[in-house]
């Protein structure tokens, strides 16, 4: 990019979305991805995906790398200064390592190119995964667990600067399904909606049309507050199509509210 601008156990058969790797992935059931919503309030789109059991072994490191874009969204911020969704690119390595048997960590490094051209770092992003039951790796079953994140990002993508996120997983696998269901809780850690609760439920349904390649969509909405949901049209809701396989996630978005962008298309690889 021209300029930053100032802000700064072994895997599953399935993955949740395809993975820069280092160590060779092992044969794929099934592939997930991924989520984009765009918010009734701000928030930086730079991750799209639904988790699912996928997680590193102990000792284990991974790379994504997460590539998306708004062909046709949202182009009025929502405060002042926020760079909102529109034309813009996001590209975000993410590096992972497990931890311990069922546990992994992630760093998300986000990167943004405005509609102007302008690029920016977009700030850090932290999380820890917990998967306490998970079926062996090519058998199906259930899976469970949750993930933890913690974001510090700059002003212009998120105005609360430090937010926080608990993501449930629950879903099921087997060699031709995968399903996995993510009701999410967010929350600002500062500014004036501080502890204010809001949830955004991400559904993933795939079915493998080959051995390594599955065809599937995502129902992504971002409903407002935990305790008083916001008001239809002001609810986003997104649509994806996706194709995954173990390299590469691909998928196209469409908004199906007017509080949600119009299109996105987003690529998750995996090496």
């Amino acid at each position: 990019m021209a300029e930053l601008a100032d802000a700064a156990d072994s895997k599953s058969a399935g993955r949740k979305a395809m993975r820069v790797r280092f160590s060779l992935p092992a044969p794929c059931l099934a592939v997930l991805c991924a989520l984009c919503v765009a918010s009734a309030h701000a928030a930086l789109p730079d991750e799209i995906q639904v988790y699912t059991d996928d997680l590193e072994a102990p000792g284990e490191i991974g790379i994504e790398l997460h590539v998306n874009t708004t062909p046709s969204g949202r182009s009025t911020p929502d405060y002042p200064g926020e760079v909102t969704p529109y034309h813009g690119w996001r590209v975000t390595p993410e590096l992972s390592t497990g931890l311990a048997p069922g546990w992994d960590a992630g760093l998300y490094l986000p990167l943004v190119r405005n509609a102007e051209g302008t690029e920016y770092f977009a700030g850090p992003r932290f999380r820890l995964k917990w998967m306490p039951l998970r079926p062996a790796e090519g058998a199906s079953g259930m899976f469970a667990g949750i993930n933890g994140e913690v974001s510090f990002v700059d002003e212009r993508f998120e105005q609360a600067r430090r937010t926080a996120e608990i993501r449930p997983i629950v879903g099921y696998r087997s060699d031709r399904w995968l399903l996995s269901f993510n009701p999410i809780l967010d929350t600002d850690l500062a500014g004036q909606d501080k502890g204010v609760v809001t949830f955004a439920p991400a559904l993933k349904i795939a079915r493998a049309v080959t051995e390594k390649t599955m065809l599937g969509v995502e129902y992504y909405a971002e409903l407002g507050r935990l305790s008083n949901f916001s008001s239809p049209s002001e609810q986003s809701h997104t649509l994806y199509l996706v194709i995954d396989t173990p390299w590469l996630n691909f998928g196209i978005g469409r908004g199906l509210t007017d509080a949600t962008d119009r299109w996105t298309v987003k690529a998750i690889f995996s090496f």
